[in-house]
């Protein structure tokens, strides 16, 4: 289904109802935003998953700092010490 005119019975159908302009933003691009019935209504109408329609990709973030870097603080410096009892004897 590449033309709104087409998708709009489906979803209609399935009791999603979505203005045109935003069945031509699913039809036609990447949607920034998506709720879950229209997903799950897609995936319905064009019988795949949701893993079928979204394309997915993971990029590893820069550290915070660097390996042996101290940190900002000391946080066991900022920590109380325990109290060790011991029996009197």
């Amino acid at each position: 289904m590449f033309t709104v005119a087409e998708l709009m019975p489906h979803l209609t159908e399935r009791g999603i109802t979505l203005p045109s302009s935003q069945v031509h933003r699913l039809v036609s691009g990447t949607p920034e935003r998506l709720s879950l019935p229209v997903l799950a209504t897609l995936c319905d109408i064009l019988d795949c998953t949701p893993t079928d329609l979204i394309a997915t990709s993971t990029q590893n973030l820069p550290a915070r700092r660097a390996a042996g870097e101290e940190a900002p603080f000391n946080l066991a410096a900022r920590r109380p010490t325990r109290v060790r009892l011991t029996p009197e004897g």
